[in-house]
């Protein structure tokens, strides 16, 4: 391939230094058209390992994260799962964490130990629940990633109502069944834990809560072409 280049014998002399120049302006120019493209990437990044100023209020956590209302739109399309359910989940797993863990179990009340479960994520998906989850949708998906979290919660959910007869929109026991896995909720042993029992009430508080504010603000959620893009 011809470069289009001189040999060094018959470059002029001082061409060398004189093509530096263009070479940094023409670098620099590549930069500065990019840079928008670099604080986009940035603010992305930003949004997506940080926690919102407030989840109290479901429309002021969709009008700082839009994107998550379309994800949590798209969980709901494609399972069947109520936007305010599917966020109420979330709220109770991690609080909106997207890298929460368990708090590790202490040998002899000092030293930290295991873990008392491999829940991770926004969802607080275990591993072989997730890998369930991936085998079953041939999704590359991570438990870190909003989108892919909310469509685990919708696809358990979704299991739950068909295998355990639970309707979609009851908040309270669909958790039981997330909290306690299919044998567990069949075999009743919630029944006899108060704080299994507490642990569902407060979703299905929190899913009452975020689905009257709901009814408030979404259609005024999208919004503008920045909005949309964030």
């Amino acid at each position: 391939m011809v470069s289009g280049k001189l040999p060094a014998a018959r470059r002029p002399a001082g061409a060398r230094r004189a093509d530096a120049r263009p070479a940094d302006a023409r670098s620099l120019a590549w930069y500065v058209q990019r840079l928008p493209g670099v604080i986009a990437l940035s603010l992305l990044a930003a949004c997506s390992s940080t926690t919102p100023r407030s989840s109290e209020n479901v429309c002021a956590l969709f009008d700082e994260r839009p994107r998550w209302y379309r994800s949590a739109q798209a969980a709901e399309r494609e399972w069947g799962l109520p936007v305010h359910i599917a966020m109420a989940f979330v709220d109770r797993e991690s609080s909106y964490v997207a890298r929460a863990r368990p708090s590790r179990n202490r040998l002899l009340g000092i030293v930290p130990w295991r873990r008392p479960s491999s829940a991770y994520g926004y969802a607080q998906a275990t591993d072989a629940a997730w890998q369930d989850y991936r085998n079953a949708t041939g999704r590359l998906a991570r438990r870190r990633n909003f989108a892919d979290a909310l469509d685990f919660i919708g696809w358990y959910n979704h299991r739950s109502a068909r295998s355990l007869g639970i309707d979609k929109t009851d908040a309270y026991h669909l958790y039981l069944a997330y909290h306690e896995g299919p044998g567990g909720y069949r075999s009743g042993n919630w029944r006899r834990d108060a704080r299994v029992q507490g642990y569902a009430r407060k979703v299905q508080n929190r899913a009452a809560r975020y689905k009257a504010q709901l009814a408030q603000c979404e259609s005024d959620l999208g919004g503008s072409f920045w909005r949309r893009l964030f």
